[in-house]
Parts: structure tokens; sequence; C-alpha cells
């Protein structure tokens, strides 16, 4: 049996092509008086008819894929992200390829360039490291890019990220207004945006607040993991630095000071209270349950996917930078320090 065409939606309709075509497409169905759009949906749906992406790119000139450049699928904050890209990229007749790096440059590139060869239309990063000679390169070659979670130096890309330093002023705060002095930052990477980002939020709050000052207070982490997590904050007991509280540089980091709480026979929050960073899914279900600062993650993804439609439909829109704010979810794992 032959497949229906969309000459025969439109001869069902009893409209032209050109119109039941425009009714079809989510970008140009506003162009369509509304009763119209519907008469065609209906006659497309009762016909079997799909539209054929392929032959309606070769029109436009466009593939109608995105490629989404992730760092490390296994990491709970991306799904929700990935979630709001698709959810804007789906109605606008696009779809989303997605790729993994497992932080690795090489890795990065190969994939990159795999998605390239595949004429994805732009691509949705959150791989961006300060020094990130590839996207120097991706951006010089005309490569419609945003950059999602993450920011880069010296370089005009658009991107779209939570609100880290406020977020981590309003972590810092919370300990403060319940007694803690010495707070231990488990910090993230130094070689990515957000790291850098938090970490001087964490400095600056500690000094306006006028706590504790300790430069061994801040406790570097070359992975976001929970593995690396643990290793610092037991790097920092080794040293012989003192905390009654943690800020963690993200949600998995936290669940890492939980691991090295637990190894050293230590309770959460009756000896050490922790907070987290991205409220990732489930920390509710943890032993305690975790304070966070919590993203939007859905608007993340949809608006980093909005930004690069809107690039792509004009070449020579200027890039811009969108900081979305955070909350403050208190549960169970902060609490005034003990004596205190």
């Amino acid at each position: 049996m032959q497949k229906p065409t969309l000459r025969d939606v439109a001869q069902a309709a009893g409209v032209h092509t050109a119109t039941a075509s425009r009714a079809l497409n989510p970008k140009t169905r506003s162009m369509v008086n509304a009763n119209t759009a519907r008469r065609v949906s209906r006659a497309a749906k009762s016909l079997g008819y799909t539209p054929n992406p392929i032959a309606r790119s070769l029109k436009t000139a466009r593939s109608l894929t995105i490629g989404v450049v992730l760092p490390d699928l296994t990491n709970p904050l991306f799904p929700p992200i990935v979630r709001g890209i698709e959810d804007t990229l789906t109605p606008a007749g696009y779809s989303g390829l997605i790729v993994n790096t497992d932080n690795d440059p090489q890795r990065e590139k190969a994939q990159i360039d795999s998605l390239l060869s595949r004429q994805v239309d732009g691509l949705i990063i959150a791989t961006a490291r300060l020094d990130h000679p590839l996207l120097t390169e991706l951006h010089a070659q005309g490569v419609k890019i945003v950059l999602v979670n993450r920011r880069t130096e010296h370089l005009d890309v658009s991107a779209v990220t939570p609100d880290d330093a406020a977020g981590i002023r309003t972590a810092v705060g919370h300990l403060a207004r319940l007694g803690h002095r010495r707070i231990l930052h488990v910090a993230g990477p130094a070689t990515t945006s957000t790291g850098i980002t938090r970490v001087r939020a964490f400095r600056d709050t500690v000094r306006e607040l006028e706590l504790d000052e300790d430069p061994a207070l801040v406790a570097p982490c070359a992975f976001w993991s929970e593995e690396d997590g643990a290793r610092a904050v037991r790097a920092a007991w080794s040293s012989g630095t003192e905390f009654t509280a943690v800020v963690a540089g993200n949600d998995l980091l936290a669940l890492g000071t939980y691991d090295a709480l637990r190894g050293r026979g230590l309770s959460c929050p009756d000896d050490v209270s922790v907070i987290g960073f991205n409220g990732m899914p489930f920390l509710d279900k943890l032993g305690p349950p975790l304070t966070t600062i919590a993203i939007p993650h859905h608007r993340i993804g949809a608006e980093a996917a909005r930004m690069l439609l809107e690039a792509i439909d004009d070449p020579h829109r200027p890039s811009r930078s969108v900081l979305l704010p955070t909350s403050l979810v208190v549960r169970d794992s902060t609490r005034a320090p003990a004596g205190g």
C-alpha cells in the first residue's frame, strides 16, 4: 500500500498543498487559519500521513537535528536538562542527538566531529572548560553553539547557567544562621567556570559574614564525582582541618562527603552538616535527606534550546548569557553545630 503524500492530505482537507505543508509544520502553523490547520491535521491523522523530515530538510537546507554534548551521562543533573531541551526542540520540528564525552577532550572532539558529519544545525554543549580550544575552533567555523550549565572565558558564545554565586551565598548564609563558623567548601574542578564561580562566591561570602577564612577550608576536587568528594574531605581531615559543616560544589560531591563521614564513624548532621548544589532527583530519599541548592533543570535546557533555535533562524543574532535563579531546599542534613 502506497504511503499517503502531502498532496493527498491537501486534497482531503480541501486546501492547497503549500497550505497543508505550513499547517503541518510547527514553525509555520501560525501562518494558517486555526480552523484550516485543524482540518489539515485531522485529514493527516485519518490518512496516516507523517511528514518526511528528510524532504523538509532538503527544502530548508537544514537537517532539523541538534547535537547535545554531555560530559557524563551518569550524572543525574543532566536528564532533566535534556528533557527541557527535547520539550523545546520537538514542537519546532527538531530532534536531538545526544553524545557523552566522559570528560575526555579527545573523545569530545571525536563525538563533535561525528555530530558535524551528520550535518547538525547547531550544538548544545555542557562540557565547556575555561580554556577550551575546541570551542574556539568551532566558533571560528561558524558553528551555532549554546553552552548549558557552563561558561567559557574570552569567547563570545551564548550560555544558560544557574546563578551559581547567588546559590553559594544562600548555602553559606543558611549554615551561618545555624551558627556554623568553620565551613568546608568541597570545591568543583578549577578547570570549569562552575567550579571557579562557586569557590569565589564561597570565599566572598565567608569574608562578608566574618566567618573563619582559613585557606584550608577549601578542599579542591579534580572531578564532579562522589569519589572525588570523599577523597577531598578525607584529605582535609588528614591535614588537620577542623570544620562543622560542608558546602559541596554539587550534589555528587555532597554524596562523597556522606561517604567520608560514614568511613570516619561520624554522623550527619549531628557531627557535620552538609549542603549540596543542583537539586538532583531522589535527594529526599537519602539518609539523611540532603539540604541542597536547587536549580531549574528543565528551564535551563528549554532556554538553551530556544536560544539555539533563535540563532539558527537569525545567524546575525548577538550572543547572550542567561542566569536563572536558584532556591534553597532545606532538609535534614543541616542543623546547628553540636554544643553551639
